[in-house]
């Protein structure tokens, strides 16, 4: 398979490289965190795969298109988008909210991921089973105060999967994964030791969840075709349903 796979330098993207390398041609996309990606590329062949780097910053139109341009001279079809690059950007209470902000959070988080799967969709039509898969995040289930902009990114992305699996049917899959509290980069960033400890405490399971976790159901989703327009929540049971 031909894989993209967008902020993959690092946390979720990087571990989902890694798990989905075997075999399969892994193009891994990043921003800023060119040496990461190496890494991550490296990882990819000692797993028996190939990997491409591309750089590209997904807040502006501009660089969704600049990444679907460097995509697609090096191949001509997509087997997989997953759509991965995301982040906080900051936190900021909902009495102090600045457009700023609020645009920067919907670019990177929900803007990005509808441009390049609606820019991708000619490379996916000429896969055998196209499956495009969105990361949310257990913000949009229940809140997240000081997070409430991020959260809100997030449930229109929760929207759009749902809207582009019907529409994009019976052709192309589109599903996403909603991950918890997962302990990586993200959350060194935006969250203190303490807080964290907190998460694991207020979780069913008493833990935290690893990247893995995520990358585990990303390899589910890729390898069941009969499953399409389905948000999987992978949380330790921090939101259940």
């Amino acid at each position: 398979m031909v894989l993209l796979i967008t902020g993959a330098s690092t946390g979720i993207g990087a571990e989902t490289a890694r798990t989905l390398a075997p075999r399969n041609t892994v193009l891994i996309h990043y921003n800023a965190s060119e040496d990461a990606a190496r890494r991550v590329a490296e990882d990819v062949e000692k797993r028996d795969g190939k990997a491409d780097l591309f750089q590209a910053d997904l807040r502006t139109p501009q660089g969704c298109a600049a990444l679907h341009e460097a995509v697609s001279k090096k191949t001509d079809r997509l087997d997989a988008l997953i759509n991965n690059a995301g982040g906080l950007v900051r936190r900021q209470p909902v009495r102090e909210l600045e457009w700023s902000v609020m645009t920067e959070i919907f670019s990177l988080n929900t803007f990005s991921t509808m441009m390049m799967t609606t820019l991708c969709v000619p490379l996916l039509e000429k896969a055998e089973d196209p499956c495009v898969i969105n990361i949310t995040s257990i913000a949009m289930r229940h809140g997240a105060p000081s997070a409430t902009i991020y959260g809100a990114a997030k449930g229109a992305l929760d929207s759009f999967t749902r809207g582009a699996a019907k529409e994009l049917a019976p052709k192309i899959r589109v599903n996403a994964v909603a991950p918890g509290v997962i302990a990586t980069p993200f959350h060194e960033k935006v969250s203190t030791p303490e807080k964290m400890k907190q998460f694991a405490e207020n979780t069913p399971l008493g833990r935290n969840g690893a990247a893995a976790h995520i990358a585990q159901a990303i390899k589910f989703i890729l390898e069941n075709d009969f499953l399409t327009g389905e948000t999987i929540d992978v949380n330790g049971g921090l939101f259940m349903r």
